[in-house]
């Protein structure tokens, strides 16, 4: 069978637009695809492979598990499972976890969670979930719908009820929204998709202490910045807010797929039996491998050497716009970081990721005006080195093209 890019076509649904390019394996912060051509690896899978690809650690677990015990659903637990609960909560505000399959699904935990806590506890009339535009949850109908991005939800029918939405970083718009009918705020506390858009100090205080005054829960979720991307464990823990409820994912599993909900004991407590599950959350391969990522990002060296790598992308990307003047600003925090257009070349963040795959790096676009990086935590400085440079001859045929 001739495997390429035109098998897609005729095979899967249509739903994505795949690269030309089809990556066969690699190695660290490198990938060979069918041609054997190198690329510099400045995605991670849309901040997955926290680890790079095939880092030991994961690939020994994987192997490790993988002749022991593959699955054996929520009628039983397993040893993998318990253990990485056990490091989360001891690693975090939460006393409970909830484990699922992916971000989305630890989101529509979260959010089932929140109704159900406010029915039992304040009754039948504390129903709205507030978010932020330009927010992203993941696609269930219900997540899709908490999102603030009207495109991906719109098409589908009645939308799921009493959900509002205002602008991210915009006190006084969430003060008139909240309410004590107000049952849970949802947000990322740094929105990936839509801009790499962190919050000031003043919104999200702001938002904890009008949470507390509605009796409404808050939810971080922290699918995209969880597990050392902005150089802590969890970015909370540098904004001086704890949420009520956390998700975590992608880099949770450093490509392993698996999510988690987690939240304290008097919260989990409304998740009684039978009210929320899932056939493969908490698998025992996905927490074997899922532990290994964990305790290997949880080290000091590797989460100080996030904020290092952040300063040596900053002063690449300062280099490169001393040169040909095309980013009004780098936004974000750690590897979690956004290149923002300029008027200039405003709208055109896919020319710059077509032209860097042409060079040899697999990068990111957050919206149409930014290019996103989200490197592997432990990427070599020889490796982000050589991939400034190949971005760097992408933005040049941008801007001579």
């Amino acid at each position: 069978m001739q495997v390429n890019r035109d098998l897609f076509n005729h095979v899967m649904v249509p739903n994505y637009n795949p690269s030309d390019v089809i990556p066969v394996r690699g190695q660290g912060s490198r990938v060979w695809d069918q041609n054997d051509k190198e690329f510099i690896d400045f995605a991670g899978g849309i901040a997955v492979n926290c680890l790079g690809h095939c880092h030991p650690a994961l690939v020994n677990a994987l192997k490790e598990q993988g002749v022991k015990i593959w699955h054996l659903s929520n009628v039983m637990t397993n040893e993998p499972a318990l253990r990485l609960a056990k490091k989360i909560t001891d690693a975090t505000f939460a006393d409970k976890v909830y484990f699922a399959n992916s971000g989305a699904e630890a989101n529509e935990a979260a959010l089932k969670l929140a109704r159900r806590f406010a029915l039992d506890i304040h009754g039948a009339d504390k129903t709205q979930i507030i978010a932020f535009n330009k927010g992203f949850h993941g696609r269930t109908f219900f997540t899709v719908t908490v999102g603030g991005q009207a495109a991906y939800s719109d098409g589908f029918g009645p939308k799921p009820a009493a959900i509002d939405h205002c602008d991210y970083n915009d006190l006084n718009a969430f003060e008139a929204l909240i309410s004590d009918k107000t049952c849970a705020v949802m947000m990322e506390p740094l929105q990936g998709e839509g801009g790499i858009i962190s919050p000031t100090s003043d919104f999200i205080k702001g938002v904890r202490t009008l949470c507390d005054k509605h009796n409404a829960l808050l939810i971080f979720d922290e699918v995209q910045t969880g597990v050392g991307r902005t150089g802590s464990l969890y970015a909370y823990e540098e904004l001086g807010v704890t949420p009520d409820i956390l998700t975590t994912a992608k880099a949770l599993g450093g490509g392993f797929p698996i999510g988690a909900m987690i939240t304290t004991t008097d919260i989990a407590a409304h998740l009684k039996i039978g009210t929320h599950g899932s056939t493969y959350g908490g698998n025992p391969l996905a927490c074997a491998v899922a532990e290994a990522a964990f305790d290997t990002v949880n080290t000091p060296a590797v989460l100080a050497g996030v904020k290092e790598r952040e300063q040596l992308f900053r002063a690449g990307f300062a280099q490169i716009n001393e040169k040909y003047d095309v980013f009004s600003e780098v936004r974000g925090k750690g590897l979690l970081l956004g290149a923002v257009l300029n008027s200039k070349f405003e709208g055109r963040a896919r020319d710059f990721l077509v032209a860097s795959t042409e060079h040899g790096l697999m990068s990111l676009v957050a919206g149409t005006n930014v290019i996103r990086f989200t490197p592997s935590l432990v990427i070599p400085l020889e490796d982000i080195k050589e991939g400034l440079a190949r971005f760097e001859k992408a933005v040049a045929d941008v801007v001579n093209a």
